[in-house]
């Protein structure tokens, strides 16, 4: 195998999800830790002197403590290149979890080991359910009481359609969590608390060792050997070609805020997840062993440092080795760019760098050039990635500047923060944007939309409710922009444009989207826009 291949095979890309609070970005930090990555982890919601998450950058997720946007992460651990993607767990923010899958190769479902599943992992799963991407489950905070962990398996199953395989057994819980039971090695690794902040110390010892009395009780021996023969009869075989397409989850057990379970996670997930997926574009399917570079856009932040007041497009390598200096071709853009000042990052923590491969998520300064969905692929080559669809938004504003002298302020972070695809932006037709419509999926969005305002660009905001809760984007293949006398439409509906001149019309119900229809035969409404937007 050449060196080039050997890089790609060594590489995993996966994102983790969760409901709030089940701990998703602890675990983020402890799979740092066991990387060496980091020398200690912090504690997201800790004692008062703990310092923020490492991979929550953003002031506003620091105050709050929860993940506003996805962050990226890469470190090394034992041979293996691991490209982490940490996803916001509110369903607020589902939008930007689901461009960041876009970009995965397979999922870590993080579960409350007392709550079970929660509205958002269902929403979230489903997302995985489209992509047909592998999911592992880690059911977590075993540290504290927890449910039955028969129940919790069967509950994954009922709620998530999904079969489930126990990888380990958890031995206890709360403060009398002793260690998980592998049951490939048939062995109880026994964990020794330590703080959480550094590496759990582990014991492995058979179940026919005479030290496992001492160590885990002969109470909780006898119920691991009851559990042990239940699962062995009851549960389905372990299937890795139904694991690969998301039919079956394998199930682990642990604390990552003690670090206990973390490490046999870690190194029993990386041995069951594959080197990087293809990707489709159109009638072609790009490999990840395919010489040419290849990428794709999926996320643009802007003002991740405020020094510098830049903005990155993250992208996903789909194929191929990046080179810092190589041109490559934009294809939405229509025009060979050299992709400027690549970076890796570690949530705001970045460093420049001469390589990329296949699986990786690399960070590029965006002059302004760069949309959710691009492709980038070596000269010569003409081919688009799928596109990333855009959700419509559920809730809209009308938002201007408390101060008329910021227009000017007001005007380019709206933009900018709309490009980043955190909210979308509109305005009515033939005017200026001395006013505009902001839509989003969730209200949460609002403050952050608020907040960032405020704090990146001095801009405070003056919101205004408005009454509408769907849109739909206008199908046109005249070209031509419609006007609104030549549409019939109700007093509780809207015609507006987007930033990129696509028009949409805004509803109060869904009464009046079937009456629009009814009254405007030729008229073709869609509900995503992000398939005709890439097609540009």
């Amino acid at each position: 195998m050449s060196k080039y291949e050997s890089e790609i095979s060594r590489r995993r890309t996966f994102a983790i999800i969760s409901h709030p609070d089940a701990g998703k970005t602890t675990l983020t930090e402890k799979f740092l830790l066991y990387g060496g990555a980091i020398a200690q982890a912090g504690v997201v919601k800790g004692k008062k002197n703990s310092r923020a998450a490492t991979s929550d950058w953003m002031e506003i997720e620091k105050q709050r403590g929860i993940s506003v946007t996805s962050s990226v992460m890469q470190f090394q651990y034992e041979g293996f290149c691991i490209n982490i993607l940490d996803t916001p767990g509110h369903q607020d923010f589902s939008e930007d979890t689901y461009r960041t899958l876009m970009a995965a190769d397979s999922a870590v479902m993080v579960i409350d080991a007392a709550k079970g599943v929660e509205a958002q992992t269902r929403k979230l799963f489903k997302v995985c359910v489209m992509r047909d991407i592998p999911i592992f489950t880690f059911i977590n905070k075993m540290d504290r009481e927890a449910r039955d962990p028969f129940e919790l398996c069967e509950e994954i199953e009922k709620e998530l359609g999904i079969d489930t395989y126990a990888v380990n057994w958890p031995i206890g819980c709360g403060k009398e969590f002793k260690g998980v039971y592998d049951r490939n090695k048939r062995e109880i690794i026994h964990f020794t608390s330590n703080g959480g902040a550094r590496q759990a110390t582990a014991v492995e010892v058979g179940l026919d060792d005479p030290e496992l009395d001492g160590l885990i009780g002969p109470a909780f021996r006898t119920q691991l050997q009851d559990d042990i023969e239940l699962l062995d009869g009851a549960s389905c075989d372990f299937d890795m070609e139904r694991v690969r397409h998301g039919k079956l989850s394998p199930v682990f057990f642990g604390s990552a805020l003690t670090n206990f379970g973390v490490e046999p996670f870690l190194e029993d997930f990386l041995r069951m997840t594959t080197p990087p997926l293809p990707r489709q574009a159109g009638e072609v399917i790009v490999d990840s062993m395919d010489d040419e570079f290849s990428a794709f856009v999926f996320k643009i932040q802007a003002n991740m440092n405020k020094a510098h007041r830049d903005r990155i497009a993250f992208m996903r390598v789909v194929s191929g080795r990046f080179d810092a200096d190589r041109e490559v071709y934009h294809v939405q853009g229509g025009k060979k760019i050299k992709l400027s000042r690549p970076q890796q990052l570690m949530a705001a923590e970045r460093e420049i760098i001469e390589e990329a491969y296949a699986g990786d998520i690399i960070g590029v300064f965006d002059p302004g050039i760069f949309s959710i969905g691009d492709t980038l692929c070596a000269p010569g080559k003409k081919f688009r990635f799928d596109p990333i669809p855009t959700f419509a938004p559920e809730h809209f504003r009308r938002v201007r500047p408390l101060d008329t002298m910021k227009r000017k302020q007001f005007l380019k972070g709206m933009e900018q923060i709309a490009q980043e695809g955190a909210i979308q932006i509109f305005k009515t037709p033939y005017t200026g944007m001395e006013e505009v419509i902001v839509g989003v999926v969730g209200t949460l969005q609002f403050d952050v939309l608020e907040y960032r305002l405020k704090n990146e660009y001095g801009v405070e905001l003056y919101m205004e409710g408005l009454p509408y809760e769907y849109l739909r984007w206008i199908e046109n293949d005249t070209g031509e922009p419609i006007k609104e006398e030549q549409l019939i439409l109700g007093t509780d509906v809207k015609l507006v444009e987007d930033y990129k001149g696509n028009q949409l019309l805004l509803f109060a119900s869904q009464w009046s989207i079937h009456w629009v229809q009814d009254k405007n035969k030729d008229l073709t409404l869609t509900e995503f826009g992000g398939a005709r937007d890439s097609q540009g």
